[in-house]
C-alpha cells in the first residue's frame, strides 16, 4: 500500500502545495520522495513506499536510462510482469514489478499496456518527449485513485482525497474532486505552462469479457461445461490466484474470520507456501471482541492448518473510539464498510 500525488500546472508555489501529501504518510511509512520535473517548475511527483518488491531501487517515480523521457508513480502489484518481460524480451534494469509499464508503453502504447496488466494498480505515468500524461487504474478499482481538476488545466491526482482536499488552484469556484474511473484509462496533452487538458478516456477493460493478459496466463483450464471439468478449472483459478500473490519479498500473511472465504485462502496459502519452500511461517490474524464467533472459529481453523496465529481482542468501547478515524481513513460512511473495517 504505497502513496502516489502528483501535480500539474500549479500555480501555487510547490513547497507549500507539497505540505497536502503528507497527509497521506501512512500509507508508506518505509520512505517518502518529492520530485520536480525537469522543465515544467509547476509540475512535481510525491511518493510514500511501503517496500514490497526490490527494495533497493523501489523508488519513485520510477526512472530508466533506457526511457529518460518516462516518469511512472504507481501503487499496486503486477503479477504477471516476470512473463511479460519473459514474453517481449524486455531488457529490465530493476526487479521493481512497475517497470514492465514503461516497456509495454514504449512497445504498444497505453491502452493495450494497461490491458496486458494482471494486477491491482492505480497510476501516474508521464511521457515528457510527447508531452502526455496517463491516468489508470484496475479493472475493479482495488487501488484508489482521485483526481482534482480544473478548467483552466491544472490537474492534481492522490491515492486518497484528503490529499487533494486543500491543494490550491486558481479558479474561484471549487473544482472538482472525484474518484477515477475502474478499468479506464484517461490521456492528457501536457502544455508547456505545465497546465493539462483531457483529450479522452477510454476503457480498457470490461469485467464481462476476458481480460488480454489471459493470452500469457501460466493457467490451462480444461473446456466444457462437464461437472469434474468446472470443479477442476474453479480449483485451478483459486489456487492461483492466492499463488500469485506470493510474490512480495516481505513476509506475507492474511487476515482469518473462520469463515468459508477466509479460511480458504489461508489453508491454500499454507499449502502453497510450502510448495515454493518460503522460509518462514505463514502468519493469520484474527480480530474481534474476546470469544467472538470469529475468533474461535478462527483460532480452530489456524490450529487445523498450522499457521502461526495471532488475536487482536478490543471492546465494544474501543470500537466505538476508533469509528471517527476509521471513516477518516477510509472516506466513506458505507455501514457495511466501516463495521468491517472497525
Amino acid at each position: 500500500m504505497c502513496g502516489i500525488w502528483a501535480l500539474f500546472g500549479s500555480d501555487e508555489c510547490l513547497s507549500i502545495q507539497v505540505t497536502s501529501a503528507m497527509k497521506i504518510s501512512h500509507r508508506g511509512p518505509d520512505a517518502f520522495r518529492f520530485e520536480n520535473v525537469n522543465g515544467f517548475t509547476n509540475c512535481c511527483f510525491g511518493f510514500h513506499r511501503l517496500a514490497i518488491v526490490d527494495q533497493l531501487h523501489g523508488m519513485q517515480p520510477l526512472r530508466v536510462k533506457k526511457f529518460p523521457f518516462l516518469w511512472l508513480c504507481y501503487n499496486g502489484e503486477i503479477y504477471n510482469h516476470h512473463a511479460l518481460q519473459k514474453e517481449f524480451d524486455f531488457d529490465c534494469q530493476t526487479k521493481m514489478d512497475g517497470e514492465v509499464l514503461l516497456h509495454l508503453y514504449e512497445q504498444f502504447g497505453i491502452q493495450k499496456m494497461a490491458a496486458m496488466l494482471d494486477g491491482v494498480f492505480a497510476f501516474v505515468l508521464l511521457d515528457t518527449a510527447n508531452r502526455k500524461v496517463f491516468l489508470g487504474r484496475d479493472t475493479y478499482g482495488v487501488r484508489p485513485l482521485f483526481k482534482l481538476f480544473t478548467d483552466h488545466g491544472f490537474l492534481a491526482v492522490c491515492s486518497e482525497a484528503k490529499g487533494l482536499t486543500e491543494v490550491t488552484h486558481s479558479m474561484p469556484s471549487e473544482a472538482s474532486l472525484i474518484p477515477f474511473l475502474p478499468g479506464h484509462v484517461e490521456t492528457f496533452d501536457l502544455k508547456a505552462s505545465g497546465k493539462v487538458e483531457s483529450v479522452g478516456l477510454d476503457c480498457f477493460h470490461c469485467c464481462t469479457r476476458e481480460p488480454a493478459h489471459a493470452l500469457y496466463d501460466a493457467v490451462q483450464l480444461t473446456s466444457g461445461f462437464e461437472e469434474e471439468a468446472v470443479k477442476s478449472n474453479i480449483r485451478l483459478l483459486f489456487e492461483n490466484a492466492v499463488r500469485k500473490r506470493l510474490m512480495a519479498q516481505r513476509r506475507i500473511g492474511c487476515l482469518l474470520s473462520g469463515g468459508l472465504d477466509s479460511s480458504l485462502v489461508a489453508a491454500t496459502l499454507v499449502k502453497l507456501a510450502k510448495e515454493e519452500k518460503l522460509l518462514y511461517p505463514i502468519q493469520t490474524f484474527a480480530i474481534g471482541s474476546e470469544d467472538s464467533p470469529d475468533i474461535l472459529a478462527a483460532r480452530q481453523v489456524a490450529a487445523h492448518i498450522g499457521s502461526e496465529h495471532h488475536e487482536v481482542n478490543f471492546s465494544a468501547e474501543e470500537g466505538i473510539q476508533a469509528m471517527k478515524e476509521v471513516i477518516f481513513h477510509l472516506e466513506t460512511y458505507d455501514i457495511t464498510t466501516v463495521r468491517a473495517s472497525i
